[in-house]
């Protein structure tokens, strides 16, 4: 009605503040009726004309929700995805703002993987849309690990966090899962169910750049999962290689021939994803810090 007033009476005629007043004194006990409120719902009709999307999912997530997606999406494509995404996962609504600001649509699905040849066709598609690329560890603030250990230690201490960037399905298993084969002892790095797929993912992290020797020791380690930690209704368990960035051909490369389903992502921390890219470029790598110390070391 908003649109439709304002599209005869024309813009200068201040149809939201009068009918605002209108509404406020007719309906006196209802709330939402503000100025701002009405200028929202405009915004929303304009939006969304397609009443079936507006019945359909729309009118499954809080009004606060369509607020924020109005605020911070323009594309109607990329806003009804995060709606149909926020309802699936149950997102409050500053986890929907969170996820948004984070750009999660560019990332997920991105991950490089070997699953269109390791996995069944189903499979393979929802286990692709399952990981993203690069995840983003925010919440270790300006933390800089220099070691998978570290690392560890602190996606653990915000696993609730940690939880949220990996998405919907995943349980915590475990850190540093102990393993015996071979008459030696092995640990997973990290270790967790995933509820959907209905298998164990098996996730080691990288504090350096990708490396083809690493998608050998996470084979190995998924065929070890496989036959000492999976049950029988399980599904075949997945890897997921988090390292620092690293050549896509390399990874595509260094994944070809594998019979396990892996997939290899980047992870960044807020320190390095924050700064203009001709600052990352100007400063130097931690392996030229570690070999100036050492230079410096050697000359006392």
């Amino acid at each position: 009605m908003i649109l439709e007033r304002q599209e005869k009476e024309g813009w200068g005629t201040k149809v939201i503040d009068r009918l605002s007043a209108d509404l406020r004194e007719a309906f006196p006990d209802m709330q939402g009726l503000s100025t701002r409120n009405l200028k929202y719902m405009r915004a929303f009709a304009a939006a969304w004309p397609d009443r079936e999307i507006v019945q359909g999912t729309l009118a499954q997530i809080t009004w606060y929700h369509n607020i924020a997606l109005l605020e911070k999406v323009r594309d109607p494509h990329v806003r009804l995805w995060y709606a149909r995404r926020g309802l699936e996962e149950g997102w409050s609504r500053n986890v929907l703002a969170m996820q948004i600001e984070s750009r999660l649509h560019d990332r997920q699905g991105k991950a490089i993987n070997n699953f269109a040849l390791t996995l069944p066709p189903g499979d393979s598609d929802m286990a692709a849309q399952v990981f993203k690329d690069p995840y983003l560890f925010d919440f270790l603030g300006t933390a800089d690990p220099r070691r998978e250990r570290e690392v560890e230690l602190a996606l653990t201490d915000h696993i609730q966090r940690f939880l949220l960037e990996l998405g919907a399905g995943f349980a915590f298993v475990g850190r540093q899962v102990h393993l015996e084969f071979a008459d030696s002892d092995y640990y997973l790095d990290l270790l967790f169910y995933h509820l959907r797929l209905r298998c164990y993912i098996v996730i080691e992290l990288k504090s350096v750049p990708f490396d083809p020797r690493f998608v050998g020791t996470l084979n190995m380690y998924l065929s070890a999962v496989d036959d000492q930690l999976r049950h029988s209704d399980d599904e075949s368990s997945i890897g997921l290689l988090l390292c620092r960035k690293g050549s896509k051909i390399e990874v595509e490369y260094a994944l070809r021939g594998f019979q396990k389903p892996m997939g290899v992502a980047s992870w960044e921390t807020k320190l390095v994803k924050d700064l203009p890219e001709e600052l990352q470029r100007s400063l130097p790598s931690v392996a030229e810090i570690e070999a100036e110390l050492s230079r410096e070391e050697v000359g006392k």
